[in-house]
């Protein structure tokens, strides 16, 4: 069995009709999962709202600066706008972002309580949000808050963080570089959005890995990348929960960037994780061609089944 976390209040977050990042993302992965024939073995489990999740502000305080928490708040409640040309802000966008913060934390819990795989299917997206702004359509830094969280479970003293996405998570990156029990690795398109990533950084602890690949790059050369330098990389750190920012936009298909992947290669990325540790949480980040989106999140779970 495998959980899905997922909520409808998701699609409460209102990015405008041409947004890339929009509601219609998690309707198609919804019904792809739910016609799979292996439907019958996701266990789908209902955020705890936020309200009822006492250490969840703690917890975005350890990532985010309060000034910028609030100003999305305020964003919110005035009618919406926007934190940059990207990222826009809706009236329910705070409490969907909030919700999302949750639903990754009860990922967390989830992973921890049952040793195996989960994947919250939540949104806004999470990456490229910094400790005081959001950008790249993403507000509050998802799998930085659920690492940062994870360290105050019993038993975890160490986690990785494995970003997939065709974009290099800038945020994640700059919120978990200075601590020592949190690695970060991240496969992407360079140069591409937003400019960062070089193969050169290291973080504080030697614990960033960023494996940039250019443009026009498929499976012949992520696989060789991933096996001799990632899976290393993420072995040796010996991660007692190992996060994935589950992007989907390095696929062929996908408007947003320049990778032909295709759909069947993210279970050969998650067939590789899974030698590592079976506790391993998904997170859903970027992917804005629907059909490839949802067949991506079919080849991450189905290889979690067997």
């Amino acid at each position: 069995m495998l959980t899905v976390i997922y909520s409808q209040e998701f699609l409460d977050h209102k990015t405008g009709r041409y947004h890339p990042e929009n509601p219609q993302r998690l309707t198609a992965i919804v019904n792809a999962l739910k016609s799979a024939a292996f439907a019958e073995k996701i266990t789908w489990l209902t955020p705890t709202p936020a309200s009822a999740k006492p250490s969840l502000m703690a917890t975005l305080l350890k990532a985010h600066d309060p000034v910028y928490i609030n100003k999305v708040k305020e964003i919110a409640a005035t009618g919406g706008g926007y934190l940059d040309g990207d990222t826009p802000i809706s009236p329910r966008s705070y409490d969907v972002a909030l919700l999302a913060v949750s639903a990754w934390m009860d990922g967390v819990e989830t992973v921890l309580e049952t040793a195996n795989p989960a994947f919250v299917l939540a949104r806004p997206p999470g990456h490229h949000a910094e400790s005081h702004t959001g950008m790249g359509f993403c507000l509050f830094s998802h799998a930085a808050i659920a690492a940062l969280y994870a360290l105050e479970q019993p038993g975890v003293n160490r986690v990785a963080i494995l970003d997939w996405d065709v974009h290099h998570g800038n945020g994640t990156q700059a919120i978990v570089e200075t601590h020592p029990q949190i690695a970060y690795c991240s496969l992407h398109q360079y140069p591409c959005y937003p400019g960062t990533g070089k193969a050169s950084e290291r973080g504080l602890h030697n614990n960033v890995l960023n494996l940039p690949v250019p443009p026009g790059s498929d499976i012949s050369v992520y696989q060789p990348l991933l096996e001799q330098k990632a899976i290393p990389f993420l072995t040796n750190f010996q991660p007692d929960l190992l996060i994935i920012s589950a992007g989907y936009d390095a696929n062929s298909e996908d408007p947003l960037a320049n990778i032909n992947l295709k759909p069947g290669d993210y279970g050969l990325f998650t067939d590789a994780c899974l030698k590592i540790t079976r506790k391993i949480l998904f997170g859903l980040e970027g992917g804005y061609d629907f059909p490839s989106l949802s067949q991506s999140v079919l080849a991450t779970i189905e290889r979690c089944l067997t």
